[in-house]
């Protein structure tokens, strides 16, 4: 993508594992309960291949869990959260980077990340709506914003806020990689927000397209 990030990276492969004998599920069971492979899953748990995101969907789907269950552990609640740009947590997908700015460690319901995100990359055809509000700042590239109807184009320094239950979706319309700092704040207990950004890309045509 052009940008090199030094960050932690999850064991997607070896978490998979963990979940499916958890269950007690053979892979021969997950396969048929997932529709993929015996082959692919095996290539993901060895290492071998990085799952899709729409594969993770799918492996959430027959193992009943959420999709972050495969990149984050549950860590303990703290009131200070101090995090070093080499410790982030990251999670890579179609199009994009995900890195965590420790909101998964916080006490509050607060949740900043950061998005790396390729040309065309876009949060999906359907939207996002959830809990709480969302705070935008556009850090470099271009990103456009897509909320009740209304287009918002970011440029870097520009930023957009408004609450979330709201229907919007993103894409980033430009030739290079855009940088987006996101901040989601006010969410329900249980609600991981973040994840709603964690959507297989689409092609850039198939969003925002409509006059």
């Amino acid at each position: 993508m052009g940008v090199e990030i030094k960050a932690q990276t999850m064991d997607v492969g070896g978490r998979l594992r963990e979940l499916r004998q958890e269950r007690d599920l053979s892979m021969r069971s997950l396969a048929r309960l997932s529709g993929l492979s015996t082959n692919a899953l095996s290539m993901i748990e060895r290492g071998r291949t990085s799952p899709s995101v729409s594969t993770l969907y799918k492996l959430s789907e027959a193992l009943e869990v959420p999709i972050t269950a495969f990149f984050r552990t549950v860590p303990p609640r703290q009131g200070i959260v101090y995090r070093k740009a080499d410790e982030r947590s990251r999670v890579e997908f179609q199009r994009g980077l995900w890195e965590g700015l420790g909101g998964e460690s916080f006490i509050g319901r607060v949740e900043p990340f950061m998005l790396t995100l390729e040309a065309g990359a876009t949060s999906g055809p359907h939207g996002l709506v959830h809990s709480g509000h969302e705070f935008v700042i556009c850090l470099s590239g271009l990103l456009e914003y897509e909320v009740e109807g209304a287009r918002y184009s970011l440029s870097p320094g520009d930023s957009l806020l408004f609450a979330s239950r709201l229907h919007h979706r993103w894409r980033n319309p430009g030739k290079t990689v855009a940088n987006v700092l996101f901040v989601l704040s006010g969410f329900e207990l249980d609600e991981r927000p973040s994840e709603f950004h964690l959507r297989d890309g689409q092609r850039e045509e198939e969003i925002i397209t409509e006059d």
